[in-house]
């Protein structure tokens, strides 16, 4: 991947949690071609893409599991214009096999680790917002809005981090935009059991208006455009980025 800047968010500073994989590794690298310096936390050590991306002075890794690491110990920059929050979990079962601890595990990395990261950085956020706000992008899902069956763990936690983009928008305004995407199945290495093989591939992407199940680059466009300058009075929403799935029906 090229590191040539574009422009659209040069000399801009922002950090990805889980910003090595999927979606976020997507987002990473947009934020990155467009400019902008990005600090990465997650639980994996870069890869050998990374790495050379790390040359360029733009990526900054730092390890951390949100199930467990101290928060207080991540080295957040002293300028912060944009922070996404991207570990996540698919734990589809019914709710009869479901313990407690399912769900306790399920929030607690959906939903609790990115409350600990959002208070960190928040005022950094705030200070960094003074001339033209901040943005955070947070991740739900479509079956936070649409029953599914075999949702109700992962269901519940991203109905909770719904509930915490709208109260977070409302109490850290102006200076701070929060704002949540909501995707339908999106092909990362987290879902590729579901792309096992062509036929399945097939019957996935006819389930969609648009023919197709999500890129990981689908998303991470929608939460570019959220963290940086072109969306100034946009916040408190819910997006979805599902190829039609929430609001059509074929």
């Amino acid at each position: 991947m090229s590191t040539e800047s574009n422009g659209k968010v040069a000399g801009k500073t922002f950090l990805v949690a889980g910003g090595t994989r999927g979606i976020g590794w997507a987002l990473t690298r947009q934020l990155i071609a467009d400019g902008g310096t990005v600090h990465v936390i997650s639980r994996t050590l870069p890869a050998n893409e990374e790495l050379e991306m790390q040359s360029t002075g733009r990526f900054i890794h730092q390890e951390c599991d949100f199930t467990d690491c101290d928060v207080e110990q991540i080295k957040i920059p002293e300028t912060l214009h944009g922070v996404a929050y991207c570990p996540g979990s698919i734990n589809l079962r019914s709710l009869r096999s479901l313990k407690a601890d399912d769900f306790r595990q399920d929030f607690e990395i959906n939903v609790v680790g990115a409350i600990r990261l959002l208070k960190a950085c928040f005022p950094i956020l705030k200070k960094s917002g003074q001339e033209s706000a901040t943005g955070v992008v947070l991740f739900s899902s479509i079956a936070a809005g649409t029953g599914l069956p075999m949702h109700a763990s992962i269901a519940a936690s991203k109905g909770a981090i719904e509930g915490l983009t709208r109260t977070l928008a409302a109490e850290w305004a102006p200076q701070v935009r929060v704002n949540c995407l909501a995707p339908a199945l999106t092909e990362t290495s987290l879902t590729s059991r579901f792309f096992a093989n062509e036929e399945k591939r097939a019957t996935l992407n006819a389930s969609y208006p648009l023919g197709r199940t999500g890129l990981p680059e689908d998303v991470a466009s929608m939460a570019g455009f959220l963290m940086g300058p072109h969306s100034p009075w946009i916040t408190g929403q819910v997006i979805g980025v599902d190829g039609g799935m929430s609001e059509t029906r074929l």
